[in-house]
């Protein structure tokens, strides 16, 4: 009843340290269903079809999406598809290029050949329209300023026509944007990958096939990564998340037996000084 509360702290900074140094990973359970759809999805394509991945988050979320991010991006890229990226989140565009040039280069990809960076582009509605139309005209020129017709990542590359997949990683309400704007008006395949608060809210997309899966929050990430049988952050947070809240269990067992044993010594207490 008189632990020291820094003694709660301490435990709880091992607790989430000592698997990500360790590189624990603890079992995952059965891996969710929208996230298998998301994966079988990438797997129908062909090698060399084109995919867009709109990193449409902040650094806020890198926890959640990040990992995601990566394990999408290295499983395209092993499966020889041509990622091209974009957001319509100003902060995303930097987020992209870290993906792209950490896994890229891991994969053997070739920038401008097998994946590419589009950047940021400002309004939601007119650019998921526009990119129906031209995405070459949405955006003429790529994040570090190369002409976008010149790469050979854009052959055959003018619209949603010719990209059978989108996957948006958010964590706002852009995946709402994407649904109303490409899927209803150019019926373009779509996925997301979404921070576990917004699961809900997206959910009934998926029921109604607006939506071909769902990679749900950092245990979404985790799942991926076990479908690639790629360990990374996913799996190393969600050991940590769970080391986590095993400790916080057991403390509030343990500090409710000391509670209930403390009120009860002290229930006793009166009475054995009225018996003397």
């Amino acid at each position: 009843m008189h632990l020291d509360r820094r003694w709660v702290f301490v435990g709880i900074a091992l607790a989430v340290v000592v698997p990500v140094v360790t590189g624990l990973t603890l079992p995952l359970g059965k891996i969710a269903p929208p996230t298998v759809m998301v994966y079988d999805a990438i797997e129908a394509l062909q090698p060399g079809d084109p995919i867009m991945i709109a990193v449409d988050y902040g650094p806020a979320s890198m926890p959640e999406l990040h990992p995601m991010a990566r394990a999408l991006v290295r499983h395209c890229l092993s499966r020889d598809l041509r990622v091209i990226a974009l957001s319509l989140n100003q902060q995303g565009t930097v987020l992209a290029t870290d993906i792209l040039t950490t896994v890229g280069p891991e994969m053997g990809a070739v920038d401008g050949e097998d994946y590419v960076n589009l950047g940021f582009k400002v309004g939601y509605s007119v650019v998921i329209l526009g990119l129906g139309e031209s995405i070459k005209q949405v955006y003429p020129q790529t994040a570090d300023g190369r002409r976008t017709a010149d790469l050979a990542i854009m052959e055959g590359v003018d619209s949603f026509e010719d990209v059978p997949l989108v996957v948006d990683l958010a964590a706002s309400n852009i995946p709402f944007a994407w649904i109303a704007f490409a899927h209803e008006r150019y019926h373009q395949q779509l996925a997301v990958g979404i921070t576990a608060v917004m699961a809900t809210d997206l959910y009934p997309y998926l029921q109604s096939d607006q939506l071909v899966g769902i990679i749900n929050g950092l245990k979404g990430a985790a799942e991926y990564e076990q479908l690639i049988d790629e360990p990374d952050f996913g799996m190393l947070g969600m050991s940590a998340q769970s080391m986590a809240h095993l400790l916080i269990i057991v403390l509030v067992i343990v500090g409710n037996i000391a509670y209930f044993a403390a009120g009860r010594a002290a229930s006793r207490g009166p009475e054995r000084t009225s018996e003397q």
